[in-house]
């Protein structure tokens, strides 16, 4: 079901992206999987550099999250091996690398939580934050990071 909504949907669900420091890209405890905060690789590059609100406008962080969403649905699947084992999103944590003006945060990570709803659908909706940082890894514009309630 969620596999063939993935391929109606034309996304590609990448590979993992190797950590880039001392750390798992995701850890499972129970039936929850943590997801490790994903950057906005595309083709394993980082695509979307630099801060909203100065050298991103909103529509690129928009897309910069959904890119890190996709990167998260990565370590998903490396654990569960089919996305169709997800039995909901829990809790979505989008950081926003912001110009000291900008406010806009909710509006950046709505591109990973509505990404999540048209792949799942109810099981996509989420709790989550949305934190406005002064900088992120790599020079990122945007991380995402999930728990993921999966059958084991």
């Amino acid at each position: 079901m969620v596999e063939e909504r993935v391929r109606q949907l034309g996304l590609v669900i990448p590979k993992v992206a190797p950590p880039v420091a001392a750390y798992q890209p995701g850890v499972l405890a129970g039936d929850l999987l943590f997801v490790s905060g994903q950057l906005p690789t595309v083709d394993g590059e980082l695509k979307y550099r630099g801060r909203l609100g100065a050298e991103l406008t909103v529509e690129e962080g928009y897309q910069a999250a959904r890119a890190c969403a996709l990167n998260c649905l990565a370590v998903v699947k490396s654990f569960t091996g089919s996305l169709d084992r997800v039995v909901r999103i829990v809790k979505l944590n989008g950081y926003v690398s912001s110009a000291p003006d900008f406010f806009q945060q909710p509006q950046v990570v709505n591109g990973a939580s509505e990404l999540l709803g048209e792949v799942f659908g109810e099981a996509g909706r989420h709790a989550r934050a949305a934190i406005g940082v002064s900088s992120l890894p790599l020079g990122a514009a945007v991380e995402v990071d999930l728990v993921v309630q999966v059958l084991l």
